[in-house]
Protein backbone atom coordinates (compact mmCIF):
# COMPACT_ATOMS: atom_id res chain seq x y z
CA UNK A 1 0.00 0.00 0.00
CA UNK A 2 1.45 3.12 -1.03
CA UNK A 3 1.76 5.64 1.96
CA UNK A 4 -0.17 8.53 0.11
CA UNK A 5 -3.31 6.22 0.48
CA UNK A 6 -5.71 7.08 3.15
CA UNK A 7 -5.77 4.03 5.93
CA UNK A 8 -9.33 2.60 7.09
CA UNK A 9 -8.90 4.47 9.98
CA UNK A 10 -8.16 8.16 8.24
CA UNK A 11 -10.76 7.53 5.85
CA UNK A 12 -13.33 6.69 9.03
CA UNK A 13 -12.12 10.01 10.49
CA UNK A 14 -13.27 12.23 7.54
CA UNK A 15 -16.47 10.44 7.18
CA UNK A 16 -17.10 11.37 10.80
CA UNK A 17 -15.67 15.29 10.30
CA UNK A 18 -18.16 15.43 7.17
CA UNK A 19 -21.05 13.82 8.40
CA UNK A 20 -20.88 15.92 11.51
CA UNK A 21 -20.41 18.89 9.57
CA UNK A 22 -23.21 18.53 6.81
CA UNK A 23 -26.36 19.85 8.91
CA UNK A 24 -24.40 22.91 9.79
CA UNK A 25 -23.20 23.43 5.95
CA UNK A 26 -27.01 22.72 4.64
CA UNK A 27 -27.97 25.56 7.10
CA UNK A 28 -25.20 28.05 6.56
CA UNK A 29 -25.35 28.19 2.60
CA UNK A 30 -28.97 29.68 2.38
CA UNK A 31 -28.75 32.11 5.53
CA UNK A 32 -25.44 32.91 4.67
CA UNK A 33 -26.97 33.52 1.05
CA UNK A 34 -29.47 35.75 3.01
CA UNK A 35 -26.98 37.72 4.81
CA UNK A 36 -25.19 38.74 1.74
CA UNK A 37 -28.39 39.50 -0.01
CA UNK A 38 -29.52 42.05 2.97
CA UNK A 39 -25.67 43.56 3.27
CA UNK A 40 -25.87 44.16 -0.47
CA UNK A 41 -28.87 45.62 -0.08
CA UNK A 42 -27.88 47.09 3.09
CA UNK A 43 -24.82 49.13 0.74
CA UNK A 44 -22.37 47.28 1.99
CA UNK A 45 -19.74 45.92 -0.69
CA UNK A 46 -19.05 42.29 -1.54
CA UNK A 47 -15.26 42.85 0.54
CA UNK A 48 -16.84 44.33 3.48
CA UNK A 49 -19.74 41.51 3.53
CA UNK A 50 -17.11 38.65 2.95
CA UNK A 51 -14.54 40.51 5.04
CA UNK A 52 -17.51 40.63 7.99
CA UNK A 53 -18.08 36.49 7.47
CA UNK A 54 -14.49 35.92 8.28
CA UNK A 55 -13.74 37.97 10.78
CA UNK A 56 -16.95 38.08 12.64
CA UNK A 57 -18.80 34.60 11.87
CA UNK A 58 -21.63 35.02 13.78
CA UNK A 59 -24.93 34.72 11.51
CA UNK A 60 -27.54 37.03 14.23
CA UNK A 61 -25.01 39.12 14.89
CA UNK A 62 -24.38 39.95 11.22
CA UNK A 63 -27.89 39.72 10.60
CA UNK A 64 -28.88 42.52 12.71
CA UNK A 65 -25.83 44.45 12.03
CA UNK A 66 -26.65 45.10 8.29
CA UNK A 67 -30.15 45.60 9.25
CA UNK A 68 -28.92 48.33 11.92
CA UNK A 69 -26.56 49.87 9.33
CA UNK A 70 -28.90 50.06 6.28
CA UNK A 71 -31.30 52.01 9.26
CA UNK A 72 -27.64 54.28 9.48
CA UNK A 73 -27.09 53.76 13.38
CA UNK A 74 -24.35 54.79 14.90
CA UNK A 75 -21.39 52.12 14.95
CA UNK A 76 -21.05 51.88 18.47
CA UNK A 77 -24.95 51.15 18.66
CA UNK A 78 -24.51 48.48 16.20
CA UNK A 79 -20.92 46.96 18.12
CA UNK A 80 -23.22 47.16 22.05
CA UNK A 81 -25.87 45.52 20.14
CA UNK A 82 -24.15 42.50 18.60
CA UNK A 83 -22.36 42.40 21.97
CA UNK A 84 -25.29 41.93 24.22
CA UNK A 85 -26.92 39.26 20.94
CA UNK A 86 -23.59 37.16 21.33
CA UNK A 87 -23.10 37.08 25.24
CA UNK A 88 -24.71 33.35 24.92
CA UNK A 89 -21.56 32.37 23.62
CA UNK A 90 -20.34 32.44 27.27
CA UNK A 91 -22.91 30.07 28.61
CA UNK A 92 -21.75 28.14 25.36
CA UNK A 93 -18.19 28.41 26.45
CA UNK A 94 -18.80 27.00 30.18
CA UNK A 95 -20.45 24.52 29.39
CA UNK A 96 -17.38 22.87 27.68
CA UNK A 97 -14.48 24.14 28.38
CA UNK A 98 -14.53 20.63 30.33
CA UNK A 99 -13.58 19.06 27.46
CA UNK A 100 -10.25 21.48 26.70
CA UNK A 101 -8.37 20.65 29.41
CA UNK A 102 -5.26 19.12 27.39
CA UNK A 103 -5.61 21.46 24.61
CA UNK A 104 -2.80 24.12 23.67
CA UNK A 105 -3.88 27.14 23.90
CA UNK A 106 -3.93 28.21 20.05
CA UNK A 107 -6.10 25.25 19.85
CA UNK A 108 -8.46 26.67 22.19
CA UNK A 109 -8.18 30.11 20.62
CA UNK A 110 -8.97 28.73 17.57
CA UNK A 111 -12.23 26.41 18.52
CA UNK A 112 -13.44 29.51 20.93
CA UNK A 113 -13.27 32.21 17.72
CA UNK A 114 -15.30 29.60 15.34
CA UNK A 115 -17.72 28.34 17.72
CA UNK A 116 -21.43 28.93 17.34
CA UNK A 117 -24.68 27.99 18.42
CA UNK A 118 -24.97 25.28 15.44
CA UNK A 119 -21.58 24.20 15.61
CA UNK A 120 -21.99 23.85 19.93
CA UNK A 121 -24.57 21.42 18.81
CA UNK A 122 -22.88 19.39 17.09
CA UNK A 123 -19.71 19.48 19.57
CA UNK A 124 -22.38 18.80 22.40
CA UNK A 125 -23.21 15.55 20.84
CA UNK A 126 -19.63 14.62 20.09
CA UNK A 127 -17.82 15.50 23.13
CA UNK A 128 -20.52 13.47 25.24
CA UNK A 129 -19.13 10.27 22.78
CA UNK A 130 -15.66 11.15 23.87
CA UNK A 131 -14.78 12.81 20.24
CA UNK A 132 -13.00 15.96 21.53
CA UNK A 133 -10.01 15.17 19.40
CA UNK A 134 -8.83 19.18 18.61
CA UNK A 135 -7.74 18.26 15.05
CA UNK A 136 -11.31 16.86 13.97
CA UNK A 137 -12.83 19.82 16.13
CA UNK A 138 -11.34 22.53 14.49
CA UNK A 139 -11.57 20.79 10.89
CA UNK A 140 -14.78 20.97 11.64
CA UNK A 141 -15.33 24.47 12.71
CA UNK A 142 -13.32 25.35 9.64
CA UNK A 143 -15.67 23.45 7.52
CA UNK A 144 -18.57 25.25 9.14
CA UNK A 145 -17.22 28.86 8.37
CA UNK A 146 -16.11 28.27 4.84
CA UNK A 147 -19.76 27.28 3.93
CA UNK A 148 -21.25 30.60 5.67
CA UNK A 149 -18.63 32.54 3.84
CA UNK A 150 -19.28 31.16 0.46
CA UNK A 151 -22.79 31.92 0.82
CA UNK A 152 -22.07 35.02 2.09
CA UNK A 153 -20.10 35.81 -1.12
CA UNK A 154 -22.93 34.02 -3.43
CA UNK A 155 -25.89 36.18 -1.72
CA UNK A 156 -23.32 39.20 -1.81
CA UNK A 157 -22.60 38.68 -5.96
CA UNK A 158 -26.39 37.95 -6.15
CA UNK A 159 -26.47 41.70 -4.72
CA UNK A 160 -29.61 44.01 -5.38
CA UNK A 161 -31.39 41.48 -7.79
CA UNK A 162 -32.99 40.07 -4.93
CA UNK A 163 -34.78 42.85 -2.96
CA UNK A 164 -36.36 40.53 -0.55
CA UNK A 165 -35.07 37.04 0.27
CA UNK A 166 -38.15 36.29 2.33
CA UNK A 167 -40.38 34.35 -0.48
CA UNK A 168 -37.65 31.93 -0.45
CA UNK A 169 -38.57 31.32 2.76
CA UNK A 170 -34.71 30.61 3.48
CA UNK A 171 -35.36 32.19 7.48
CA UNK A 172 -36.49 29.01 7.97
CA UNK A 173 -33.49 27.01 7.42
CA UNK A 174 -31.66 28.00 10.32
CA UNK A 175 -35.14 27.17 13.13
CA UNK A 176 -35.09 23.29 11.50
CA UNK A 177 -31.33 23.39 11.62
CA UNK A 178 -31.40 23.95 15.60
CA UNK A 179 -34.52 21.06 15.64
CA UNK A 180 -32.57 18.51 14.39
CA UNK A 181 -29.53 19.38 16.14
CA UNK A 182 -31.79 19.68 19.46
CA UNK A 183 -33.40 15.98 18.67
CA UNK A 184 -30.13 14.08 18.24
CA UNK A 185 -28.75 15.52 21.63
CA UNK A 186 -32.41 14.13 23.64
CA UNK A 187 -31.81 10.66 25.15
CA UNK A 188 -34.33 10.92 28.02
CA UNK A 189 -37.72 12.48 28.90
CA UNK A 190 -36.57 15.16 30.86
CA UNK A 191 -34.26 16.73 28.02
CA UNK A 192 -37.49 17.86 26.31
CA UNK A 193 -39.17 18.90 29.31
CA UNK A 194 -36.37 21.49 29.98
CA UNK A 195 -35.68 22.57 26.23
CA UNK A 196 -39.32 22.87 26.28
CA UNK A 197 -39.63 24.99 29.22
CA UNK A 198 -36.70 26.90 28.05
CA UNK A 199 -38.45 28.02 25.09
CA UNK A 200 -41.53 28.64 26.97
CA UNK A 201 -39.43 31.23 29.11
CA UNK A 202 -37.85 32.64 26.16
CA UNK A 203 -41.04 33.49 24.30
CA UNK A 204 -42.73 34.72 27.60
CA UNK A 205 -39.48 37.13 28.49
CA UNK A 206 -39.75 38.25 24.90
CA UNK A 207 -43.52 39.13 25.44
CA UNK A 208 -42.56 40.94 28.60
CA UNK A 209 -39.94 43.13 27.06
CA UNK A 210 -36.80 41.21 27.09
CA UNK A 211 -35.96 41.49 23.75
CA UNK A 212 -32.06 41.18 24.06
CA UNK A 213 -32.05 39.18 27.09
CA UNK A 214 -34.71 36.80 26.49
CA UNK A 215 -32.60 33.54 25.38
CA UNK A 216 -30.01 34.41 28.22
CA UNK A 217 -32.45 34.61 30.90
CA UNK A 218 -34.26 31.44 29.57
CA UNK A 219 -31.57 29.21 29.18
CA UNK A 220 -29.98 29.92 32.65
CA UNK A 221 -33.17 29.13 34.49
CA UNK A 222 -34.08 26.06 32.52
CA UNK A 223 -30.34 25.12 32.51
CA UNK A 224 -30.40 25.31 36.39
CA UNK A 225 -33.81 23.73 36.78
CA UNK A 226 -32.28 20.88 34.63
CA UNK A 227 -29.59 20.98 36.53
CA UNK A 228 -31.44 20.80 39.39
CA UNK A 229 -33.48 17.96 38.98
CA UNK A 230 -30.29 15.47 37.81
CA UNK A 231 -28.66 16.39 41.14
CA UNK A 232 -31.65 14.90 42.97
CA UNK A 233 -32.51 12.00 40.56
CA UNK A 234 -28.45 11.11 41.46
CA UNK A 235 -29.34 11.54 45.19
CA UNK A 236 -32.03 9.29 45.40
CA UNK A 237 -30.33 6.47 43.47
Amino acid sequence: MSEFTPTRSQTSNWERILSSATPVVMGYLPIGFAYGVLGSNAGLSIVQIVFMSIIVYAGSAQLIAVSLFAQGINPFSIIATTFIVNLRHMLMSAALAPYLGNWKPYQVGLFSFELTDESFGVHSLRFSRGEHQPRSTIIINMICQLSWVLGSFLGAIAGNMIEDVRPFALDYALPAMFLALLILQIKHRWHVIIAGLAGLLSLILWKLGATQWHVIIATVIAATIGAGVETWQKQQS
